[in-house]
């Protein structure tokens, strides 16, 4: 038992992660006199960072127009579990942001939305070895106080994984920061 122990601490079996990210509080003012569609197209093309989490987790925005957000993410190690296949939540959290910036597309600048709930079904599972898996999150219903969004995530196959729907929370007043 010592040796599989010594075995799986060993320094060949170590990885490393390094993550660097842009202070969120500034990009967060000069996102707020945006439209929310500006600032999703901003950080899209690469005129304003994106949001700790993506650098974190290693989301990249390739789609972002009128009601609808595209990510795409290139799973690593760093984000399975110890059966070997993605947590969980790495999938909720790309569909959470999917969603949520979906709905922000709608929004002028000073509005925002939270979400209020999260409803995930995994149809397959996602691993390091999925290839690239895209994430998508469309408007279902905008709404002055709540609004609805569906989300997809597909493995590098193009098959569907994960299948999402949210309510989220309207926030900020238009013209005023959120």
């Amino acid at each position: 038992m010592e040796r599989q122990r010594a075995a799986l601490f060993a320094p060949t079996a170590q990885r490393r992660h390094v993550v660097d990210w842009q202070a969120p509080q500034p990009v967060a003012q000069l996102a707020a006199k945006l439209s929310g569609l500006e600032a999703m197209r901003g950080i899209r093309d690469g005129l304003l960072p994106p949001p700790p989490i993506a650098r974190l987790m290693g989301f990249m925005m390739n789609v972002a127009e009128p009601g609808l957000i595209g990510m795409a993410i290139e799973p690593h190690e760093s984000l399975e579990n110890t059966i070997g296949l993605l947590h969980g939540g790495v999938a909720a959290t790309l569909l959470d942001t999917v969603m949520g910036c979906a709905i922000s597309t709608m929004l002028p600048a000073g509005q925002g939305a939270v979400t209020l709930d999260l409803k995930l079904t995994y149809l397959r599972p996602l691993s390091a070895r999925s290839g690239l898996i895209s994430a998508e999150g469309k408007v279902i219903k905008l709404g002055r106080q709540t609004s609805y969004a569906e989300g997809f995530v597909r493995d590098g196959a193009e098959q569907l994984a994960v299948h999402a729907t949210a309510t989220f929370a309207m926030i900020g007043t238009a013209g005023k920061p959120a």
